[in-house]
C-alpha cells in the first residue's frame, strides 16, 4: 500500500476543480439546448393543435380533445424525442456534477487525514 502525500492530495484537488468547471460548463450548455428544444417543441404543440381546432376527422365528426393532442404529438416526434435527449443530457450533467462535488468532499477528507498523520509523525 503506497503513502498518500499532501501534495498528491492537493494535486487531485486541483485536477477534480478543473473537471467541475468543465462540468458546470456542459451543464449549462445542456440546460440551454434544453430549453430551445422545449420551446420550439411547445410551439410547434400550439401550432398543431391550432391547425386541427376547426377540422374534422375523416369520418365527419370532431376530433376530441385527446385525438388532437395525439394527432398534434405524432406530427411533432422530432421535436418531442429532441427534447426527450436534451432532458436526459441535462440530468446526466447534473450527476456528473454531483459525483465530482463528492470526489471533492473524499479528497479533502482524505488530506485532513494524511495532513493529521503528518503532523503526529
Amino acid at each position: 500500500m503506497s503513502v498518500v502525500t499532501p501534495v498528491q492530495v492537493e494535486t487531485r484537488l486541483k485536477d477534480l476543480s478543473k473537471l467541475i468547471d468543465e462540468a458546470h460548463n456542459d451543464l449549462v450548455d445542456a440546460e440551454a439546448a434544453y430549453h430551445q428544444h422545449k420551446a420550439y417543441y411547445e410551439v410547434a404543440m400550439a401550432t398543431s393543435r391550432m391547425g386541427l381546432a376547426q377540422i374534422s376527422s375523416p369520418t365527419g365528426r370532431n376530433y376530441t380533445v385527446q385525438e388532437r393532442e395525439d394527432i398534434a404529438l405524432l406530427d411533432n416526434k422530432d421535436s418531442h424525442m429532441a427534447l426527450a435527449e436534451s432532458e436526459a443530457t441535462v440530468k446526466a450533467n447534473r450527476a456528473n456534477v454531483a459525483r465530482l462535488r463528492v470526489q471533492v468532499d473524499i479528497a479533502r477528507s482524505i488530506g485532513t487525514s494524511v495532513r493529521t498523520g503528518f503532523d503526529a509523525s
